[in-house]
């Protein structure tokens, strides 16, 4: 009987959805850019637009910009609007309070990126506050390309 208590419990669990956030920063980045890979068709087109991925992966404030439709030229978070990305190199920048800095630096195309990820520490893990590039921030290049 215990038995099957447990199997039941464990096949329940795993039709819990899905958590928001991840254990750590660098956890949160390489799951991001697991998106961006060569490998099955589903995990190669870019991180989903979707309400369900938007709430897993980003903060309150930019769930609702990232899930909006949009006329945008690129992807963000690869720079370019295809890929073909190099090992990614993820550093902590800096820890502050519960906002941690990280450094994400990659070659796509044999292009070097570089983009700093803004990431936050809540209840339910690590999820993404802002993106910066050189030029921009994932915040104001998603308003400018709402449609």
């Amino acid at each position: 009987m215990a038995r099957i208590f447990a199997a039941i419990t464990v096949l329940l669990a795993g039709l819990a959805p899905a958590q928001a956030g991840f254990r750590s920063p660098e956890s949160l980045i390489r799951n991001v850019y697991a998106y961006y890979g060569n490998g099955a068709s589903e995990l190669s087109k870019g991180l989903p637009r979707d309400a369900e991925t938007a709430r897993q992966f980003f903060d309150q404030g930019l769930r609702a910009a990232w899930s909006a439709p949009r006329d945008a030229p690129y992807d963000f978070l690869v720079q370019s609007p295809t890929w073909q990305l190099g090992p990614i190199s993820i550093s902590i920048l800096r820890r502050q309070f519960d906002k941690t800095y990280v450094a994400v630096a990659f070659d796509n195309h044999g292009r070097a990126v570089t983009l700093n990820f803004i990431v936050v520490n809540g209840p339910d893990g690590w999820v993404i506050a802002d993106v910066e590039s050189p030029h921009d921030s994932l915040r104001m290049f998603l308003a400018q390309f709402r449609q």
